[in-house]
């Protein structure tokens, strides 16, 4: 592994783990950033394929969905509907007649880049009680580093998901890297059907493991589905972005990052993972037995 791909996979974890951590505001504007820039480089494979979508009513919707998640998270579910339906209008009005693909294309990008990642915003400043937060705009400082029972739900889950995350993907990386033998699929080559158990299981020790020290209910049992649920939609998630780079006829989503291309590159396995993380924190968690 290069010196730069160390280096700015080290910077990208520091400042990820600094907004994960402060949440409220911080959160939602770091969460932000990342989404304009990942949106920006999905249009570009859209527009590599001479689709012509609506790329900044739907970058402008996309934000208005986080900070919806952020302000009233009970709406955004209502929002995106009315949201597509701005977008299809926004087309119907163009010059040059809008195709399916110019719509489909830019209700995916509303869908991908706005609606699943509002997820995340949810789980970690929904979730947070309001009397957690310490700082301005709504952010979070512990008052213990000793005591992590006293953390709010919305910052131990995110934690949690995201280091099965990184579980995965490093579990996956090296396994598949030094012993894959098998190819999982034409989508992407250099992924092992050895690589892809190994980071799935990956995710689920970790789970367990935090499932333990958090003191869940039936801890065996939610760190199994939570570890299960994200291996399997992390891994599903890189494939999918894979999917679109390979048939807009590129390598990597871009060149933002030194070593690891462009941003899609690196939070493809966030995508999908997190409607499933935050439901599991509000709908099944609570069901389980004590």
């Amino acid at each position: 592994m290069s010196l730069p791909r160390i280096i700015s996979a080290i910077v990208a974890i520091v400042l990820a783990l600094a907004i994960l951590l402060l949440g409220g505001w911080y959160f939602t504007l770091g969460f932000a950033a990342i989404v304009y820039l990942g949106e920006l480089e999905y249009f570009e494979l859209v527009r590599a394929k001479g689709i012509a979508p609506a790329a900044k009513t739907t970058l402008i919707l996309s934000l208005v969905l986080l900070f919806t998640a952020t302000i009233a998270p009970e709406l955004v579910d209502a929002l995106f509907p009315i949201a597509g339906t701005i977008i299809c209008f926004y087309l119907l009005f163009q010059p040059k007649l809008a195709s399916i693909a110019d719509i489909s294309t830019s209700l995916l990008g509303l869908f991908y880049g706005g609606y699943l990642p509002s997820f995340w915003i949810r789980l970690r400043v929904g979730l947070t009680p309001a009397v957690a937060n310490t700082l301005p705009f709504n952010g979070y400082w512990p008052e213990s580093w000793t005591n992590f029972s006293i953390l709010p739900q919305g910052l131990t889950i995110t934690f949690l998901a995201f280091f099965c995350i990184w579980a995965a993907d490093i579990g996956a990386y090296i396994i598949g890297k030094f012993f894959g033998r098998t190819r999982l699929s034409e989508i992407s080559p250099k992924k092992t059907v050895e690589g892809a158990v190994f980071g799935i299981l990956g995710s689920i020790a970790v789970a367990i493991a935090g499932a333990w020290y958090l003191d869940w209910s039936c801890w065996r049992l939610s760190g199994l589905i939570l570890g299960a649920l994200i291996g399997i939609s992390s891994l599903l998630g890189d494939l999918t972005e894979s999917m679109m780079k390979r048939d807009a006829g590129v390598k990597d989503s871009g060149q933002l990052i030194p070593g690891h291309g462009g941003i899609l590159d690196r939070t493809d396995s966030y995508v999908f993972t997190a409607p499933l993380v935050y439901y599991f924190a509000t709908l099944l968690l609570p069901l389980l037995p004590d």
